[in-house]
């Protein structure tokens, strides 16, 4: 049954809707849509129609919910990484012509890796990550990078915590976890050979700022049967270069006529 709505507001009844959407449930019934936002049918009813007509959510032809167009438009006009996504992306097209499997890009998002950019090529190798997509901090090679440079209080949070195990390589014993993150700390580069799948070998750098700071991480996902040392000189340079573009001041616009 769901719970009661007396004084909540409009708002945040329509933020429970679109919180139900994630990447792996992008087209979505309205009946589960009010399950999992936990209203009642006729509120979720009259709130997705409402959503529908300001174009933030729409219906396919089997009326299922999907993210409407005008809202990834907001979004992606107000996205707080859409310079370092601009800055990134030659650097990341050339880095995939190199590897030809995965080439991602991710960033610290409250204690997981969010990933803002992904290319694959058509045959590559098996990899679970999406743009949008989240993937907690221990398990890939962006994740160990992030948590590698993170505060000393976010570190401890996930030390104390169970770590899920995707397969047998994943570290789960946070005695283990400080030392990869002691030496990604130290060597600058993360490297997770069947961490997230058998198949997947995650390799990752960190991607520094203007002012030094660790603001992503650059990562490949390709087979394990690879090399890993034979990726890192082309990440740093990707990472590198990325880093030289963020530090480049920016141009204004020239004024109108």
């Amino acid at each position: 049954m769901a719970r009661s709505t007396a004084g909540e507001s409009v708002l945040t009844r329509a933020v429970r809707i679109l919180e139900v959407f994630d990447p792996d449930n992008v087209a979505i019934p309205l009946t589960v849509i009010a399950e999992q936002a936990d209203l009642p049918l006729s509120t979720a009813s009259r709130l997705v129609d409402e959503l529908v007509a300001h174009g933030l959510l729409r219906r396919d032809h089997n009326r299922r919910v999907r993210i409407g167009v005008r809202l990834w438009e907001l979004a992606s006009r107000a996205s707080p990484t859409r310079d370092l996504r601009d800055a990134a992306m030659p650097f990341l097209e050339d880095l995939h012509a190199v590897v030809g499997h995965h080439v991602q890009l991710g960033v610290l998002e409250d204690d997981e890796v969010l990933f803002i950019e992904r290319l694959s090529n058509p045959g590559a190798v098996i990899n679970v990550t999406r743009i949008a997509g989240r993937l907690p901090l221990h398990a890939s090679s962006s994740g160990l990078v992030l948590l590698a440079n993170a505060s000393p209080a976010l570190q401890d949070q996930i030390f104390r915590r169970p770590l899920t195990s995707y397969t047998a390589q994943t570290i789960t014993d946070p005695e283990n976890l400080r030392a990869v993150l002691a030496e990604i700390r130290r060597t600058g580069v993360a490297g997770c050979p069947g961490f997230i799948h058998d198949d997947a070998l995650g390799i990752a750098v960190p991607l520094k700022n203007s002012a030094g700071k660790v603001a992503a991480a650059l990562s490949v996902i390709v087979p394990c049967t690879d090399n890993p040392m034979a990726h890192i000189p082309a990440l740093q340079a990707a990472a590198h270069g990325i880093r030289r573009e963020l530090g480049r001041p920016i141009v204004p616009a020239p004024p109108e006529v």
